[in-house]
């Protein structure tokens, strides 16, 4: 289901970024018509949930993990109202996971970056953080899909730098459902994040 004010944001939205940053999404023939499911990519900017979200409006609306730090005046009501919940970085937000798992559930799109924090900018910039596994652990308990995506082009917005967002096919948990959640969550966690570094490498 999309909010209101989700629709009216997309709406006003979609134009200049189609326009000034030429926007571009493939593989949206991979995502699930209907249902929920965990779609996890990169991180390169606070941004990356808009363009990673807005080739699925107007029919589906991203519900996505914030920092919590980001829950203040002015900006606290306008990420709820797009869609964010909080989690509380580095100290295993078990909160945040089960409002994710619910939503999911319910058949709402959770967007998670894995990466947990963008990717540094420079020399460091291809420096892959450790992965979080919240993710594939969030799609094991809810029992949904687990999809891979993949965005360019957000860490150079100001060089209006084209976007960028490829959607892979679903990574295969059906080996791992009636497992330990944990540990399962461990081995999905490395078969998504190889899944994102191909999808990176067709951009």
């Amino acid at each position: 289901m999309v909010s209101p004010f989700y629709f009216i944001l997309g709406a006003l939205s979609t134009p200049p970024v189609r326009l000034l940053y030429r926007l571009r999404a493939s593989g949206k023939e991979n995502l699930p018509a209907s249902g929920g499911y965990v779609l996890s990519a990169n991180h390169l900017s606070n941004i990356d949930p808009w363009p990673l979200g807005l080739p699925l409006w107007p029919k589906r609306q991203l519900r996505f993990m914030a920092k919590s730090e980001l829950f203040r005046p002015p900006l606290w009501p306008i990420l709820k109202l797009a869609g964010a919940f909080q989690v509380r970085r580095g100290y295993g937000d078990e909160g945040a996971v089960k409002t994710a798992v619910e939503l999911a559930r319910r058949g709402e799109v959770v967007a998670i970056f894995p990466e947990g924090t963008r990717r540094e900018k420079g020399l460091l910039r291809r420096r892959r953080a450790r992965p979080h596994t919240g993710a594939a652990r969030i799609a094991l308990e809810a029992g949904v899909p687990l999809i891979p995506a993949a965005i360019a082009g957000t860490d150079r917005l100001t060089r209006f730098a084209p976007l960028r967002v490829v959607y892979g096919q679903p990574v295969d948990l059906d080996d791992l459902r009636d497992g330990d959640v944990r540990k399962g969550a461990r081995v999905a966690t490395e078969r998504l994040m190889a899944a994102i570094g191909e999808l990176e490498n067709t951009l």
